[in-house]
This record gives C-alpha cells, structure tokens and sequence, in this order.
C-alpha cells in the first residue's frame, strides 16, 4: 500500500464503486442510477476517478456548455454564460477525505480548462442545507457566488459559483 492517489479516466470498471459513492454521499448531491450516471458519464467533458490502492477514493464529472443535460444548476449557467466547464460533481469518499484530493481533482479541472480554451469553472454549493466545507473549499480555489436558486423541489437552496481562470 502506496496511499498514493492516481487520477484515471473512468471506465466502465469503476461504475459500480461511483454509484456506490455517489450514494453514500447523496444528501449532498442529485440521485444516480446506473442508467443515469452511463448518460452523464457519456456527455462529460471530464469523467475521472481518483484510485487509492486500486479502491475508487473519488469521482469527478465536468460538463461543457451546449450538452443536453437537464439539470436545473447546468441550464442556469448554460443561460448566463457562452463557454465553461460546469463541475457537476466532485466526490471524496469520508474515508479519503483531508488527503489533498479535492485539490487534486481540481487542479486537474482548472489545467483541462485552461488547455482546452475554456477560461470559467462553475459549479453549485449548497447553503439550504447548509455545506460550509464545500463553500470554504470553492472560496479558497477562487469561486464566487453569481447566483442563488431553489432546487429539489423546494427543499435545498444552492449557491451557483464561478471562477474567471
């Protein structure tokens, strides 16, 4: 055991254990089938994991603008922005978290986006109920709040963010 954290592209090899951790974690993020997340895996601009020892310590999905993805928090970025790169999801395992791998996967983000031409990063934060972590760990990276909307029927207020690369 290495402990060292590799980042990979997804494969069909890890659906299983991103499901799995997509789950666990589901009170801060939108459900997943299989079906669900094979369709937005297949879209993504960026569809990584980060492996640990061979486990699935975290997941990525990035999004470009213009893809038909029906998330509430994409079209509202897609409606107020030409080019980005929409962060959908980024999830760290509680069992790999305070390792740098949230810093991993985003530096990764912001090399892909400035190697493509892509000079914004968005993504959503939850403040009702409230994510003081995330909203910490976005700050730090530079994200700002361009907006705020209710989502999930009434039941989460999320803050929408961007960063100018």
């Amino acid at each position: 055991m290495n402990n060292k954290p590799i980042i990979l592209d997804a494969t069909e090899k890890h659906l299983e254990e991103i499901l799995k951790l997509n789950q666990d974690l589901v009170h801060f993020l939108s459900d997943l089938d299989m079906g669900s997340l094979t369709e937005l895996g297949n879209m993504a601009e960026m569809f990584k994991v980060v492996e640990v020892d061979g486990k699935v310590a975290a997941f990525l999905i990035a999004v470009r603008e213009n893809k038909p993805y029906a998330s509430v928090n994409y079209k509202w970025f897609l409606d107020n922005y030409d080019k980005f790169l929409y962060v959908d999801r980024v999830v760290v395992s509680e069992d790999y978290q305070h390792m740098g791998i949230g810093r991993l996967i985003y530096n990764e983000v912001f090399n892909h986006a400035k190697s493509t031409g892509v000079d914004r990063v968005t993504a959503e934060i939850d403040i009702k109920p409230p994510n003081p972590v995330s909203l910490k760990f976005h700050e730090a990276f530079g994200f700002k709040e361009v907006g705020k909307q209710m989502v999930a029927g009434g039941k989460k207020e999320v803050s929408l963010q961007s960063v100018q690369l």
